[in-house]
């Protein structure tokens, strides 16, 4: 990775690319395994919100390494939690996960390796999602007695249906690339040596786009999921109309009347 590290915890970092500096790259970096502690957790949802708050920043890449994604939290960490401590602490993890969901800008996840319980809860807050070949996706909790806590019996069916939802979490088994792709739980295959290069050229093709739009668009289908189809309509109505308000519709429609479809820059105001 060519980038510059702009901000900095002990597990999580914020970086660019020298080439695609519109694209941040979240970078996941607690060795062996990027088990997800508390720290790193706090972490996330601090670089989610950074990323966010960014005008500069287009689109987002999520990349855990060349060798995993996540395997998911850090049982060490919870296995002599009782109630009143998992109470508060599984809030920590379901916020970070829904800061990187509630980015308003095009994520794609990178995945290597293992994306697993809350790795791939993470995941699933993405966009998008580019696995490499030999990666492997599940949500194993169960075998430890418990259930997704961040958002996978949530966030999971609504991506590939109820049923195989239930199978991937009563059954905790892994799925390699091929059969996530087939149940859309991924959206491209990829050799593993190229999944960072590929994601971000991914993240990169929506960075030239009109953000507010971007934004607007996002916001539209994901609130309108949660909701009736009418409530869902107003919704995309309201941001549509908005958008006439900005300087990037005038930029793309008169561009389109005087040099046709595709050509327009936008400034993102």
């Amino acid at each position: 990775m060519s980038g510059v590290d702009e901000t900095a915890g002990e597990f999580v970092r914020v970086e660019r690319d020298s080439g695609t500096a519109a694209v941040a790259v979240i970078r996941l970096d607690r060795p062996k395994m990027n088990a997800l502690n508390g720290r790193m957790q706090r972490e996330l949802a601090d670089a989610a919100r950074r990323v966010a708050d960014d005008d500069s920043v287009r689109a987002v890449v999520l990349y855990g390494g060349e060798r995993v994604f996540a395997a998911g939290a850090d049982v060490k960490e919870m296995a002599e939690m009782g109630y009143a401590a998992m109470a508060a602490h599984s809030q920590v993890l379901q916020g970070a996960c829904t800061a990187v969901a509630r980015i308003p800008k095009p994520v794609v996840a990178a995945i290597t390796g293992y994306a697993l319980g809350g790795g791939l809860e993470v995941a699933l807050c993405a966009d998008f999602r580019v696995a490499a070949e030999d990666a492997k996706l599940g949500q194993p909790e169960i075998q430890l007695g418990v259930i997704p806590g961040a958002g996978g019996t949530q966030r999971l069916p609504r991506l590939v249906g109820p049923a195989r939802a239930k199978d991937l979490i009563f059954t905790g088994r892994h799925v390699g690339a091929a059969e996530a792709l087939a149940m859309g739980l991924v959206d491209a295959i990829v050799p593993a040596g190229d999944v960072y290069a590929h994601t971000v050229a991914m993240a990169a093709s929506y960075a030239n786009g009109p953000a507010l739009a971007l934004r607007a668009a996002k916001q539209a289908i994901d609130e309108g999921l949660e909701t009736d189809l009418d409530t869902g309509l107003e919704i995309e109505r309201l941001h549509f109309a908005g958008l006439f308000a900005t300087e990037d519709q005038k930029t793309g429609m008169r561009g389109f009347v005087e040099h046709g479809p595709g050509k327009a820059r936008f400034s993102g105001r």
